[in-house]
């Protein structure tokens, strides 16, 4: 199971981003798939997800109006699109997913972390 982020790099304030979520090894049209980011000293936040149906569910406040997520199971990706970026989403963005269910549940129950993709917001 392997799930690979990029897209990551500077943004101004203000500014959008599209990161892309790779991912193989399994049936990804089974699954949620969920983005998640990580300061340096902190623990890794989830951010949101999207469900085997296409359903979003936010687990951080700070980004709902601001990101969208969707996926491709034909070609087995995911996406996030950032706008209205701000300093505080500066993190290393990861993509991951819970093969133990359909919907977006506990972001603490996602895991197969791949190599993430910094995401700097910054003038």
């Amino acid at each position: 199971v392997q799930l690979q982020a990029s897209g990551g790099g500077l943004v101004q304030p203000g500014g959008s981003l599209r990161l892309s979520c790779a991912t193989s090894g399994f049936f990804m049209d089974d699954y949620p798939i969920g983005w998640f980011r990580q300061v340096a000293g902190k623990d890794r936040e989830g951010v949101l997800c999207i469900s085997k149906i296409g359903s979003t569910t936010f687990w951080t406040d700070s980004v709902k109006g601001r990101f969208t997520i969707s996926r491709d199971n034909a070609n087995k990706m995911v996406y996030l699109q950032m706008n209205s970026l701000k300093p505080e989403d500066t993190a290393v963005y990861y993509c991951g997913t819970d093969l133990y269910s359909a919907r977006c549940g506990p972001s603490r129950d996602f895991g197969h972390w791949g190599q993430g993709t910094l995401v700097t917001v910054s003038s």
